[in-house]
């Protein structure tokens, strides 16, 4: 660990996180002959996909989900795996020659000598005439408490904990949330002879990951060409045809459709690959919210109490990038996330890649074209 009074490293470039974005960033830098320093909290590329449940798989397609100037390898499926992805990161990294500092957290960004001192938990100083942010929407668990939850005698563990069902086989297990990481880890119990529960406390947009073969990814890309009121029109149709009523099951339905609800509050839809049908079948039971837990379950609000010998809290994460910056408001829209991809103002030179999360055809896709672009940006001014 570097003391105080060390030297900060100088560079033109600070990238903050080497998963998807600060990778795409740096890559591209090093295209236009822009060396960028990375640094990294974990000790490997991609640490938060390593770190995933293991029966993960991206919902987009490998064509619309690879970063800029390396595709996917052919020989990966439409919808790469977990482990593909963090193979293909560490690939990535090569190629380009990129080489994070690793076990290096963000901690501090301040203005020193007209530059941004970054100053980083494992020790390491940067000054740097520009920042990239690139650490995403999910960088901390959101880790929700509810009434009488310290009387709780079950397991209680927040999805980022979650690996596999094997410990939870024969169990009866209440998953809290139904987005997309909370239908899958209820899917992947159902599957491997847990109990599975959950528990949904709004309405829920969701669409079939493939209709008639086809992945509704390349379906919401082409739909956002579209006039707002036709594609919202066309989707809400496909939802009522592929989707249906899921009233009757414990799930209501928001009137607006899944494009314009991402487009609007920034809520991805929740893209099924069988749990729909399995709580048709009543493999998965379906449960309000939670109003208290009780000493060996919970009680929902409907004033139902049930026993479950584990709760997983599937309950989202958010982006904790304010703190970063003591002497600077980031301008953030309500979901805590950046308003804009280029700082401007007192936070010229401070760029936000990855953390929209309202375009179409999902985040990666996204990446792709914000790091190429920003890396144009800091090309310039370089």
């Amino acid at each position: 660990m570097s003391s105080p009074d060390e030297e900060p490293l100088q560079a033109e470039v600070l990238v903050i996180g080497a998963g998807p974005a600060g990778l795409a960033v740096a890559a591209s830098l090093a295209q236009k002959g822009v060396h960028a320093e990375i640094i990294e909290r974990g000790e490997a590329v991609g640490t938060s996909w390593r770190n995933h449940y293991r029966r993960l798989r991206l919902h987009t397609v490998k064509q619309h989900s690879a970063l800029p100037h390396f595709p996917f390898p052919d020989d990966f499926p439409r919808y790469v795996t977990r482990e593909q992805l963090v193979d293909y990161l560490g690939r990535y990294a090569a190629k380009f020659q990129l080489q994070p500092w690793f076990g290096q957290e963000a901690e501090s960004i301040t203005r020193s000598q007209g530059r941004w001192l970054t100053r980083c938990r494992g020790g390491r100083t940067f000054l740097t005439r520009q920042v990239v942010l690139a650490t995403g929407a999910n960088g901390r668990a959101n880790q929700a408490t509810f009434p009488a939850q310290e009387g709780y005698l079950g397991r209680v563990l927040h999805s980022e904990s979650y690996r596999d069902a094997q410990p939870f086989t024969g169990c009866r297990v209440l998953v809290v949330g139904m987005g997309n990481t909370g239908a899958e880890i209820a899917l992947d119990l159902a599957h491997n002879g847990a109990s599975a529960t959950v528990s949904v406390r709004s309405p829920l947009n969701i669409v079939r990951r493939d209709v008639l073969g086809r992945p509704v990814q390349v379906t919401s890309i082409l739909l956002s060409k579209l006039p707002g009121k036709l594609a919202d029109a066309i989707a809400l149709t496909f939802r009522k045809l592929t989707i249906g009523d899921l009233r009757p099951y414990g799930i209501e339905t928001p009137p607006i459709s899944p494009l314009r609800q991402l487009r609007e509050q920034g809520r991805t839809p929740v893209i099924d690959i069988g749990t729909v049908d399995m709580i048709r079948r009543g493999d998965i039971a379906v449960r309000p919210g939670i109003a208290a837990f009780t000493a060996d379950g919970v009680r929902f609000l409907d004033g139902r109490e049930e026993p479950f010998d584990a709760v997983i809290l599937a309950t989202g994460y958010r982006a904790d990038l304010a703190q970063l910056f003591p002497q600077v408001q980031v301008p953030v829209g309500d979901k805590g996330l950046p308003a804009d991809v280029a700082g401007s103002g007192e936070l010229e030179g401070v760029y936000f890649v990855g953390y929209d999360i309202r375009q179409p055809g999902g985040v990666l896709r996204t990446i792709a074209q914000q790091s190429v672009r920003v890396a144009d940006s800091i090309a310039r001014r370089a």
